[in-house]
């Protein structure tokens, strides 16, 4: 999933960023709402954690901007009057969330504004005798629980999401990775090989040349 986290207290931006990375999100960073607009003109997030107290561009014009677009809006403030959460949700704002926050509550809340859209999909994946939670993060195979690391666990996300078509290595970049991902790195096949071990035979992660890769009932 990937999330673009807009904050300009930099303390709180590398630790936030660095909490939801560890929980398995592709996580960009910006510091203004400057930046945060021209970010979300040239990638497709699916959530914009926004602080709404930002210097030169107010949040509230940054929340305005880009409430029309796909991405789900999680609005951070210190304050926590009735009157700010109702006008910040009133701005476009999907989630309203106070100063000091948790980050446990953060990722839970991001979780349920991506699954919004998409009520009517069964939340467990399935393909075959794999078993996918998104949101225990859980991945049972015949029974067994697989352990697997965010980056391995993202992967087998998308390409369950997906089956059985294909997934290009190039999209398994941009939503499981983020901005700073080399699009000549060896990431995806690296984290291929690892998960292809992890899940045992018979094998079900298949490679389409020239293409990229597919989950397939083994």
């Amino acid at each position: 999933m990937r999330v673009l986290l807009v904050e300009d207290d930099l303390q709180l931006l590398a630790a936030t960023a660095r909490g939801l990375r560890n929980s398995g999100f592709a996580v960009d960073v910006v510091g203004c709402g400057e930046d945060a607009l021209d970010k979300a003109a040239v990638t497709e997030y699916d959530v914009v954690v926004l602080d709404r107290d930002l210097p030169g561009m107010h949040g509230d014009d940054v929340c305005r901007s880009i409430a029309t677009g796909p991405a789900r809006i999680l609005m951070l403030t210190a304050f926590d009057s009735l009157d700010d959460r109702v006008a910040g949700l009133g701005l476009g704002a999907d989630d309203y969330l106070v100063k000091p926050f948790h980050l446990r509550e953060l990722v839970a809340r991001i979780h349920a504004l991506a699954r919004r859209p998409e009520q009517s999909a069964a939340p467990i994946l399935e393909v075959g005798d794999c078993r996918l939670d998104p949101h225990q993060r859980v991945v049972h195979r015949a029974g067994r629980m697989i352990g697997l690391t965010p980056k391995e666990f993202g992967v087998l996300e998308m390409l369950m999401k997906h089956s059985p078509a294909p997934v290009s290595a190039e999209l398994l970049l941009e939503k499981v990775w983020d901005e700073h991902a080399d699009p000549f790195t060896n990431a995806v096949r690296v984290t291929m090989v690892t998960l292809r071990r992890k899940l045992g035979d018979p094998p079900i992660v298949e490679t389409i040349k020239s293409v990229g890769y597919r989950v397939a009932e083994g």
